[in-house]
């Protein structure tokens, strides 16, 4: 999400390597030699800096203090009151699955861009507005879809949770079988309590993540069905990873509209198949 962004805000001008790609776990994530030597490499450095990428946050803090440009795309979302979630200690890193705070990282990746290339600060501000304009747009088709599913049906099961940052913004409740970090554990009583609460409520799908094992998933559907319900698997979502490079959801303005697309159309409500573009590849 961040390669994206900074690759339609740098436009021309800059060339942009991605570490963690398509289908990638940034919180498992350990960077390899080619990493480092990409990394030591680079002009500047943009990150998420909320502990998104653990295993590689002491190899930036490192390069930072050495005086290379290494920026926190959520620098000035850190700075608004009471935005992020998940506390102090731990905030929640997953702050582009709600458009309108991913727009101030649009900004911060624009004045950083335009402080290290002042000659160029023009167009990083043109690239920058143009690309607001797009998210703006995709922040009304979330807002409006998912505003579609019945009352009694918005809510979103995953695999782990990275989707509390969505379902503040757009009035969805959101229940993850493992934390903020793919690194806690889901026990048994986790999946329990969480069948339980599939079968009261009636909900009709729970969705699978792309860079997430599906298995706790199954063991949702496998524990509603032995208690008279059938839950099915909604869709496959993006949460720390986009799609296929090259593919519309491999930009963050895809990825977000698939998971738009896909909540809403397995949990009862109504959005076109193709989405908002009609670009995605189905549905």
């Amino acid at each position: 999400m961040i390669t994206d962004l900074v690759r339609q805000v740098g436009g021309e001008h800059v060339e942009v390597t991605g570490l963690i790609g398509e289908g990638i776990d940034p919180h498992l994530y350990k960077p390899t030699r080619s990493d480092l030597v990409a990394l030591s490499g680079a002009d500047v450095i943009f990150y998420n800096g909320l502990k998104l990428e653990g295993k590689m946050e002491d190899t930036l803090m490192k390069m930072g203090k050495r005086g290379k440009p290494v920026v926190a795309i959520t620098r000035d979302l850190q700075k608004k009151n009471d935005y992020l979630m998940g506390g102090t200690a731990h905030p929640d890193p997953h702050v582009w699955m709600d458009v309108s705070g991913w727009l101030t990282t649009v900004t911060t990746v624009a004045d950083e861009l335009s402080a290290f290339d002042p000659k160029h600060a023009e167009n990083y501000s043109q690239n920058a507005q143009a690309l607001s304009q797009e998210l703006e747009a995709l922040d009304q088709y979330a807002r409006e879809s998912l505003a579609t599913i019945p009352p009694g049906q918005r809510v979103l099961v995953t695999a782990h949770d990275a989707f509390g940052y969505l379902g503040r913004a757009y009035g969805i409740e959101v229940k993850g079988i493992q934390g903020i970090s793919t690194e806690s554990e889901a026990g048994v009583k986790d999946i329990e309590n969480l069948v339980n609460y599939l079968v009261e409520r009636k909900i009709p799908a729970v969705f699978v993540e792309s860079s997430v094992s599906d298995q706790n998933v199954k063991a949702l559907l496998e524990g509603a069905k032995a208690r008279g319900h059938q839950v099915r698997i909604g869709g496959k979502l993006f949460s720390d990873a986009m799609g296929p490079t090259g593919t519309y959801e491999g930009t963050y303005l895809g990825m977000i509209d698939h998971n738009v697309t896909t909540i809403t159309r397995a949990l009862g409500g109504t959005a076109p198949a193709k989405g908002l573009n009609g670009k995605l590849s189905s549905q």
